[in-house]
């Protein structure tokens, strides 16, 4: 798909309705969707008008709330009208729903076609309800855009680079989560995530009508539940789960069992994972399998690239091999997360480029301040194996955390793609850290009484809902509260928000200020002994920036070409026993290497002989020689 640029006056975005096909049986009833139904979107639900997504004056930039996909697409429109000579905007395709999927090109026109510089791709909001992530992309180009000109780093940065920077990948989802009480990990494509012949038929139900899917408590006889109040929360709102034959409370999602097979909020909107639909180490959905004895791989969609929003990354990548840093982000942990994502980094990369992911690391985690970094496989797994809070939450959510440390594999993961297929430095950061914001005590643990306090004491309690009683149509009375879970657990608070973005951003500014950029140090001609029709022009080229102009996975998978230098000559002059084009391999940071060729002047000739350098990653620089 080649990227096209749209017409931004007068734009229309035209709704789309897709129509599933129909079903070789009769679906079960369901007042949801069917196998036989029709895609509503976002408006099939009732939409919530979030105060979060307010911003503090319409038309202007703030970062104190969250941009929905109209807010984000007129800033766009604006940048490119007000800013043309360093800010494109254009479609990558369309979304499920049928949305534009825009993208923004950020350099200095003048100083050169953005396909001819070493280049930078950003992408945020990939997974619908990590909303941090478009935030923190947005802020990324509003920085770099405003600041040109003025800053002479930025100023130099968009006049050698190119800035690719897609806010919103998946807007589908995005609008959903910013427009109503539902969320999903990602794609809105209908699936039967229960496999019992019905799509989404069963998503969570905002019972009490607040805008938010939080927690019901019911009370039980002794004995029968599974929870407890916790003790060390005098005002009596957090949960702590029982030893067993002790809970007198069951703790469940706010829902209902909108299908009737017993399970309340198991087939919710969606089912498939874009961050798990690249090629590179692809597997397929569970169940489908037909061995029964190989890996499957959750959300993996259909087919690798099955789902159009990755398509779009994969392809614009593709036509874009001028990319050499990736920056894909999600919320929470918060970690610099990259590959690899089915093993340990010393046993996929090569030496050379491990040494340069833990660089950006390290210097990552001074920029902003996360606990954690490192790959998906192994660092990522193990985070938290000591904590017992982290190990007493991921109890209360069904599944035990080894004490002893141990590798997960992930299927279809970017940052495999990213490096192993595509050979970049590719980061996934996980942005946010669940509302563990405060260390009251000083013990390296924020647990969920130190979050609740800061709540109340800085929040005003805004993001923790009072347990409400409320007449459950199936369990009679229980309560309905807990922590908020779109803006305190899985993105910060609007109070928190710029905060955040801004250090990601950072992280991000500092990656693109190590791209590769070739450079041509000089080039001059000078005569030949004993032949007087004859002179040499001698180049010499380096890579003044700090990355490599490929990565040695990069030449692995041949996703580059060798660099090479060459030479263009006037009328009257001709080569002598060497080729024009030569190529020199990759150039390392601060490698210099020099390019002769032996010209042979007609009597009288004069002109210029023009010299390049012609990197895919490192860019293109040119230089004049003055011939006769």
């Amino acid at each position: 798909m080649n990227k096209r640029t749209l017409r931004i006056g007068g734009l229309v975005l035209a709704a789309a309705v897709v129509i599933l096909a129909a079903a070789a049986q009769e679906p079960k009833p369901s007042k949801m969707y069917t196998v036989g139904g029709v895609r509503h979107g976002a408006s099939f639900f009732p939409r919530v008008d979030y105060p979060f997504t307010k911003p503090l004056k319409p038309g202007e930039m703030d970062f104190a709330h969250y941009h929905t996909y109209d807010e984000v697409t007129a800033f766009l429109q604006k940048w490119v009208a007000e800013h043309p000579d360093i800010v494109e905007l254009y479609s990558v395709g369309q979304s499920f729903e049928g949305r534009e999927i825009w993208q923004i090109t950020i350099t200095n026109k003048a100083t050169g076609k953005d396909t001819d510089k070493p280049a930078m791709f950003i992408e945020g909001n990939r997974h619908s309800g990590e909303v941090t992530a478009a935030e923190a992309a947005l802020w990324f180009a509003w920085h770099i855009i405003t600041n040109y000109g003025a800053d002479p780093e930025i100023t130099r940065l968009v006049d050698t680079k190119a800035l690719y920077v897609r806010v919103k990948n998946n807007p589908d989802g995005s609008e959903l989560y910013l427009h109503t009480a539902q969320s999903n990990r990602s794609t809105v494509r209908p699936y039967d995530d229960d496999r019992d012949g019905l799509l989404d038929e069963d998503p969570p139900d905002d019972l009490d009508g607040d805008g938010f899917v939080l927690q019901a408590r019911k009370k039980v006889e002794p004995g029968k539940g599974t929870m407890i109040i916790d003790p060390d929360d005098p005002s009596g709102r957090l949960m702590r789960r029982a030893p067993a034959g002790k809970g007198d409370y069951i703790v469940m999602a706010e829902g209902l069992d909108n299908d009737g097979d017993g399970r309340v909020n198991e087939d919710g909107i969606g089912g498939l994972d874009l961050h798990r639909n690249y090629p590179e180490n692809w597997r397929p959905m569970p169940g489908l399998d037909l061995t029964g004895r190989g890996w499957t791989q959750g959300g993996a969609g259909e087919y690798p690239l099955s789902e159009v929003e990755t398509r779009a990354v994969f392809t614009f990548l593709l036509q874009h091999p001028n990319i050499s840093v990736v920056q894909t982000m999600d919320t929470t942990v918060p970690m610099l997360l990259h590959g690899p994502s089915t093993s340990r980094m010393s046993e996929s990369m090569f030496p050379e480029d491990m040494k340069l992911y833990q660089r950006f690391d390290e210097e990552g985690k001074k920029i902003t301040g996360y606990p954690y970094a490192g790959d998906t496989y192994w660092d990522y797994a193990n985070i938290g194996r000591g904590d017992r809070d982290l190990r007493a939450r991921a109890a209360e959510m069904g599944f035990d955390m080894p004490v002893e440390p141990q590798g997960r594999p992930l299927f279809g993961h970017s940052p495999d793609f990213g490096y192993l297929y595509y050979g970049a430095v590719w980061y996934g950061n996980e942005l946010w850290n669940g509302g563990r914001v405060k260390d009251y005590d000083g013990d390296g643990r924020v647990t969920d009484l130190e979050s609740l306090r800061y709540i109340d004491e800085e929040l005003g309690g805004r993001y923790f809902k009072p347990w409400t009683k409320f007449n459950h149509p199936t369990l009679g009375e229980v309560e309905i509260g807990g922590f908020n879970p779109k803006f305190w657990r899985q993105n910060p608070p609007v109070e928190l928000l710029e905060e955040w973005v801004v250090k990601e951003a950072k992280f991000n500014l500092f990656l693109a200020k190590s791209l590769p950029q070739v450079k041509i140090l000089s080039a001059a001609a000078r005569p030949v002994k004993k032949e007087a029709d004859a002179i040499e022009i001698v180049a010499v080229v380096t890579n003044e920036g700090f990355l490599p102009t490929a990565l040695k996975m990069a030449e692995r998978v041949k996703i580059v070409r060798p660099d090479a230098v060459e030479i263009r000559l006037p009328a009257g002059a001709e080569l002598a026993g060497s080729r024009p084009r030569q190529e020199i391999g990759h150039l390392k940071q601060g490698e210099k290497k020099e390019v002769r060729w032996k010209v042979k002047v007609k009597p009288g000739a004069e002109g210029q002989a023009e010299v390049s350098i012609l990197s895919t990653r490192g860019g293109v620089a040119r230089a004049n020689v003055k011939i006769g």
